[in-house]
């Protein structure tokens, strides 16, 4: 029988800043990007990843310098697209696993969180594999990936939220800023999904913080 692959390498294109983030990061965790990503793809349904902005390509400008090692070319420079390398079971999409990266970003800054509840995790299915591949992580790999997303998510304020600094703070803005009403509605929406108590991963402490945070700025507008 030959050897079956259950991991591939995907090339993810991003800007330089996003690369440097990124790296930093899993440098930050003592882990490698594909970790990250996969700390996101196992535990977040699809439907909320493919909710979250897409970081996006580079700009036209924002290009690698490489030597070319082999062919005609060989010896000269050549720029290409900044770009991250990881491997992962077969089936996710580029765009995916770039959004799955920006949001361990967004939940190390504060800005994204995601309650694990009481439901065991269940792994984003990929395409369907070859009959013999098993592209289901192991009980260690699903406790190492539970550990990881609890070093970026956040717990709910011990009083309740009092003034316009901890309402930011639980709808995951930085507590002086001021964004717009249209952004601040976006933020609920998307965390009301997560933590509504109708969920999978619902969470009636949390829904309530976000309820009151979203009570406080409605009033503070008025």
């Amino acid at each position: 029988m030959g050897d079956i692959t259950i991991k591939q390498s995907y090339t993810i294109s991003c800007s330089s800043a996003f690369r440097t983030a990124v790296e930093a990061l899993a440098k930050k965790r003592q882990v490698n990007v594909a970790d990250l990503a996969r700390s996101v793809l196992l535990v977040v349904p699809p439907a909320l990843i493919d909710a979250q902005p897409d970081p996006g390509e580079p700009e036209s400008e924002d290009r690698d310098t490489v030597i070319l090692k082999s062919g005609d070319a060989a010896g000269r420079p050549w720029k290409r697209k900044p770009r991250l390398q990881v491997r992962l079971p077969p089936g996710y999409e580029m765009i995916q696993i770039r959004k799955a990266l920006a949001m361990t970003l967004a939940m190390d800054q504060g800005q994204l969180a995601w309650q694990l509840g009481a439901p065991p995790i269940q792994a984003v299915p990929p395409p369907p594999p070859p009959p013999a591949a098993d592209p289901v992580p192991h009980h260690e790999e699903i406790e190492e990936l539970r550990t990881l997303i609890g070093f970026l998510v956040f717990e709910p304020l011990a009083n309740g939220v009092r003034n316009r600094a901890e309402a930011l703070h639980v709808l995951g803005f930085p507590p002086h800023s001021r964004p717009d009403h249209r952004t601040v509605r976006a933020k609920f929406r998307m965390l009301a999904t997560i933590h509504h108590p109708d969920s999978r991963y619902g969470n009636h402490h949390r829904m309530s913080q976000l309820n009151q945070a979203m009570d406080v700025l409605r009033r503070e507008a008025e």
